[in-house]
């Protein structure tokens, strides 16, 4: 096989991916421009403080609709904890908002299936109330936030105003303006920030839908004892947002990887990188970060299990359902909304990089 039959091998197989997408993400941009102008978080951080469970639940149902990846999560965490909330709800929210999110949720539903589609809010849920529990029992109380030790980011996040405490509009403003603000953050800021890495993620899951053998999961990765590890392996230090590792976890069970073991990494690879590590370290401390490190890794690992036994329960076989929602909408509709996206992307892309003088990703997300 010639080298050009591989490279247009490869771009078909992540056009198709990217056109199944389309019409999903542009519905998760639409919410999450909603969410940006219309939802007060100051009102949010108001029931976040204390040591009880109450916050925790709550910080973790907050964080879920939120576009936020593990980098640009951290921020807003900050801003949070300057409103009152406690350490407990804080943590909670720095796991429950880069695992799964409105711009997320579509694309899981139309790469994947809709028991995935439910799986992975309710699992970023447990995995984020767990962690924050455990954080108000055996983390430090004497150990504040500190804001003050927060260091720029620079690149390999995300670039935009977080729309979370420090981002989302907050002052009395007319219906129109929040309108305007909510489009322009929907369609313009957030295809900035998060589209070159749903495109690397969709050119990834091309790649592996290409030249990965058919049977290579069934082969090498049939054993869950040692897909699921190897999975958590691969994402904790990954960066990918949850938008982006949804494809190339798609990708992975078309090729027989169980769906626990995506699950792993939808959840491990999203709220995990070596930058946010870093970042978590800073702002809660040691302590606070090995709490966070065990709680999505011991979650991951037992909800993967779970799904796993949910859909053998079940009788369905992800692999034959994989994709199957995205088929309800007409060819003309999908190819209509891919190029709507590419063409949104491509925009504020350069935009991005016009504005920023060579790179999309420089401005720097510090607490202030």
């Amino acid at each position: 096989m010639c080298s050009m039959q591989i490279v247009l091998g490869i771009l078909t197989e992540t056009w198709h991916i990217f056109q199944q997408s389309a019409v999903y993400m542009l519905f998760g941009f639409f919410v999450a421009g909603i969410l940006y102008a219309f939802v007060k978080t100051e009102k949010i951080a108001k029931y976040l403080g204390g040591a009880t469970l109450r916050p925790v639940v709550l910080a973790a149902l907050a964080g879920i609709p939120l576009p936020l990846c593990s980098c640009g999560v951290v921020p807003a965490a900050a801003a949070l904890k300057k409103q009152g909330a406690g350490k407990g709800a804080t943590l909670s929210f720095m796991i429950s908002t880069p695992e799964t999110g409105v711009d997320s949720i579509p694309i899981t539903y139309a790469l994947l299936d809709p028991i995935m589609t439910v799986m992975r809010p309710v699992a970023a849920f447990i995995t984020a109330t767990v962690a924050g529990i455990i954080e108000n029992v055996y983390g430090r109380k004497d150990d504040p936030i500190r804001t003050d030790r927060m260091e720029p980011v620079i690149g390999g996040c995300c670039c935009q105003s977080p729309p979370g405490p420090t981002g989302m509009l907050t002052e009395k403003v007319s219906l129109r303006d929040k309108t305007a603000a909510g489009i322009k953050y929907a369609f313009v800021e957030l295809p900035s920030d998060i589209g070159p890495w749903f495109i690397l993620g969709v050119f990834l899951a091309g790649l592996i839908s290409y030249l990965v053998p058919e049977r290579f999961a069934d082969a090498y990765l049939a054993n869950p004892l040692v897909a699921m590890p190897l999975m958590l392996i691969v994402g904790v230090p990954m960066y990918v947002c949850a938008t982006s590792s949804t494809p190339i976890a798609a990708a992975l069970i078309l090729k027989g990887l169980s769906p626990g073991a995506a699950l792993v990494f939808l959840l491990a690879g999203p709220a995990t990188n070596m930058a946010s590590l870093t970042m978590v370290s800073q702002l809660m401390g040691k302590r606070s970060l090995a709490i966070y490190l065990a709680a999505i890794s011991s979650c991951a690992l037992a909800l993967g299990f779970l799904t796993d036994l949910v859909y053998s329960n079940l009788g369905i076989s992800a692999r034959a359902v994989a994709g199957q929602a995205a088929e309800i909408f007409p060819v003309s509709v999908e190819i209509a909304a891919a190029v709507l996206l590419a063409g949104l992307i491509g925009y504020s892309v350069f935009k991005g990089f016009r504005k920023s003088g060579g790179c999309a990703c420089s401005s720097a997300a510090t607490v202030v």
